[in-house]
């Protein structure tokens, strides 16, 4: 526990310390965000569609389709995964100009429960990057995710309740080839939002997201759709 409240603690000096002047437009994300296990297995999958814009609507600045295989050890909560993502970022603007990403990743979701209403998801995710025109990269990732029912006492159908994460992105490496290098921080992310349990495995979620870099930061909106099939 003590190890989870220092990572917590760096999150948020990091999100205060690398504070950059705010881009003028904000950005907006629509996700979707599928899990499904395998009947009378301790296998699934989950992933995730998401297509960000640099505005509201129509200038990509990113579109990622991630998904992989996971697993559940016996008597444990804890979902484990293996999975793969392919990400294309567009340029700020009305450039055409895109790059593409293939990425492989390891992650551990552990659920914790505060009280009667408190719910907290850790997720660690440790990615291997092979950006376009740049050497293999590495990426470690902290997010701390937290659910609070406002007008029920858990998330069941017909719950609105408040939604609020924090996600601390480190660099593997420095160097990327060219005689380029980047910083061992790479970005964090501050999201709160609200969102509504349509059934017991529906949700839907609209938030803003505040997202810092060594270079800026920048608000998102974010509209999100959760299913467990």
């Amino acid at each position: 526990m003590k190890k989870i409240i220092a990572i917590c603690v760096l999150s948020l000096f990091a999100a205060n310390g690398f504070s950059q002047v705010e881009s003028g437009q904000t950005g907006a994300w629509y996700m979707y965000f599928f899990n499904r296990q395998f009947k009378n297995s301790q296998f699934g999958i989950q992933g995730d569609l998401q297509y960000r814009n640099w505005n509201t609507l129509g200038d990509l600045e990113q579109l990622l389709v991630r998904t992989g295989l996971t697993y559940t050890p016996k008597e444990s909560k804890v979902l484990l995964t293996f999975g793969y993502a392919n990400i294309t970022t567009g340029v700020f603007g009305d450039s055409n100009d895109i790059s593409s990403e293939n990425r492989i990743y390891q992650e551990a979701l552990i659920p914790q429960k505060i009280g009667s209403r408190i719910y907290l998801t850790h997720r660690f995710r440790y990615e291997q990057r092979f950006v376009e025109d740049q050497d293999f990269r590495t990426r470690y990732r902290y997010n701390l995710f937290m659910n609070v029912p406002i007008n029920k006492y858990s998330l069941e159908k017909g719950a609105i309740y408040a939604a609020l994460y924090n996600e601390l992105f480190i660099n593997g490496q420095e160097d990327i080839g060219n005689s380029r290098t980047v910083e061992l921080f790479d970005r964090n992310r501050t999201y709160l939002g609200l969102g509504y349990v349509i059934k017991s495995r529906q949700r839907i979620q609209l938030g803003w997201m505040n997202q810092k870099t060594v270079a800026l930061g920048k608000g998102q909106l974010q509209l999100s759709f959760h299913h467990n099939f």
